[in-house]
């Protein structure tokens, strides 16, 4: 079934759709009170795929917008480091590398509770509010003239865009089932591959361009005009982030219903709004929900090892530099190739992923085993265009992961009320961003052009994350099986793994 997006999938978890369906409380909508909202019964596959189609032409264009935004606005710091930055503020490498750092300092802690704050509010209006506010702060860099105010500047964007990732990937698992999340996931992080390919054409353009238009730098000007446009998308996206089912004002209330149980046949937890009197969970509840399951630490563990590798963006500009394209312009805009190789594969690894939606960790561990092939021959072999292509193909096997890992994440914590939930996802999405803070160090300029310590480094923990995930993927087929068993025993069964 296909939307114009092509996305559109109900394919179903447990049964289709159908009347008195049940909820966790035995009681179907059909026997909600006559006080409440006028209950769906039954729907029709039309009604559902007239659901899905709204939520791809609304949500997913949404989440792409702003994940677009947030790619550009952290990681231009790279492109202003070949267009002058770095000479003009008088930077290191070393202080180079903190400018990343502290990004990160402040967006891994503040990111559980900026998504406990995501699932107790609407994020319809938080969202579009972060968005601009760090539109403001990628406009003041391009005004930095110290490098702490450089490092200010810095601490207050990883702060405010920390909410933005574990809430797309809240958002994707209230609305949508687990068959269909990977696809969407991809639609969305697409955007990270479009933000890589069109910021090295945008950086590349600008700072070749204006540079010295007015009296200004061209890496200034790259700030400015990038920071210019997230305000204005970020005010825009205001009309296409809808809330969650429960509480959504752009939805009616038969497709909240819809939507809300249709998330129920896919054993997904939620609280279902007032309509079914359900309550939220508490702050302490939700918190300990989360440190008492072995699923969290592990996959946390896991996206730190794997962290490791997404600090390659910040270093693309300068590592192709250094194979031989010595116009930094040329460099922004060699840069392109491989964000748009990465898409394309990670197009057709989410599609099989969702096909096989419980062996999602196994994906993940055969795209790093690659991965780190890959990247030992990058050790090897010296040549500019072999080299350059060999950097392509490594990216297809790290890029890959983030779609199908958000994915993966989602589902396998579906058991869990929505409030543990989000800080479930938002811990593996942290973790995720660990690994920019030790990769920021591993690509000093004396260090080039091979580099080899900060591509043995990253070789090392694709190696590690590989095996986490297998182990993991191990672990949940075994959860799975014994959770079979205990209900054809009788016992309430386990949710099976994402």
């Amino acid at each position: 079934m296909a939307s114009s997006l092509g996305l559109v999938d109900t394919k179903k978890e447990e049964e289709g759709p159908g009347p008195h369906v049940q909820v966790d409380n035995g009681t179907s909508f059909a026997d909600v009170g006559a006080d409440t909202v006028t209950p769906v019964q039954q729907w029709s596959p039309d009604e559902e795929r007239k659901l899905v189609r709204k939520l791809d032409l609304t949500l997913i264009p949404g989440l792409w917008i702003l994940q677009v935004l947030s790619h550009l606005d952290r990681s231009n710091i790279g492109n202003a480091r070949i267009a002058g930055m770095s000479t003009d503020l008088d930077l290191s490498s070393s202080q180079f590398s903190m400018i990343i750092v502290v990004f990160y300092i402040s967006y891994i802690p503040a990111s559980p509770l900026g998504n406990m704050l995501v699932v107790r509010t609407r994020p319809s209006i938080l969202l579009p509010f972060l968005v601009v506010s760090w539109g403001i702060i990628t406009c003041g860099q391009g005004l930095a003239k110290t490098y702490p105010q450089l490092i200010v500047l810095r601490v207050l964007m990883g702060a405010l865009e920390t909410s933005l990732q574990p809430a797309c990937i809240m958002l994707l698992s209230s609305w949508y089932r687990p068959s269909e999340q990977a696809k969407r996931a991809v639609a969305y992080t697409s955007s990270t591959f479009f933000g890589g390919a069109f910021g090295g054409l945008l950086a590349g353009a600008i700072t070749g361009n204006l540079e010295g238009a007015r009296g200004i730098r061209g890496w200034k000007w790259l700030f400015l005009i990038e920071g210019v446009i997230t305000i204005f998308l970020g005010l825009i996206s205001i009309f296409l982030i809808p809330d969650f089912p429960e509480n959504s004002r752009r939805f009616d209330a038969s497709e909240c219903q819809i939507a809300t149980l249709r998330m129920k046949q896919a054993g997904v937890t939620g609280y279902c709004g007032k309509a079914l009197g359900g309550k939220k969970m508490s702050k302490v509840e939700s918190v300990l929900v989360v440190l008492c399951d072995w699923r969290v630490w592990a996959i946390t563990f896991g996206t730190m090892v794997l962290g490791c590798s997404y600090v390659l963006p910040y270093f693309y500009p300068t590592l192709v530099k250094g194979m031989g394209y010595s116009n930094p312009v040329t460099a922004q805009y060699m840069t392109v190739p491989i964000w748009i190789v990465a898409l394309v594969w990670s197009i057709g690894i989410c599609i099989m992923a969702d096909r096989m939606h419980a062996s999602r960790a196994l994906f993940i561990s055969v795209s790093m085993g690659y991965a780190m092939i890959m990247t030992v021959a990058v050790c090897c072999v010296y040549g500019y265009v072999e080299r350059y292509a060999l950097l392509i193909i490594m990216a297809t096997g790290v890029w890959s992961t983030l779609p199908v890992g958000s994915s993966f994440a989602a589902t396998t914590f579906r058991d869990m009320a929505p409030e543990a939930r989000a800080i479930a996802v938002a811990c593996t999405s942290a973790g995720s961003q660990v690994g920019n803070i030790y990769g920021a160090y591993l690509f000093p300029a004396e260090a080039g052009p091979k580099y080899l310590f900060g591509f043995g480094t990253i070789a090392g923990t694709q190696c590690l994350g590989s095996l986490v995930f297998f182990c993991i993927f191990i672990l949940l087929r075994r959860r799975d099986a014994h959770s079979k068993s205990a209900a054809a025993c009788g016992s309430p069964p386990t949710i099976n793994n994402g």
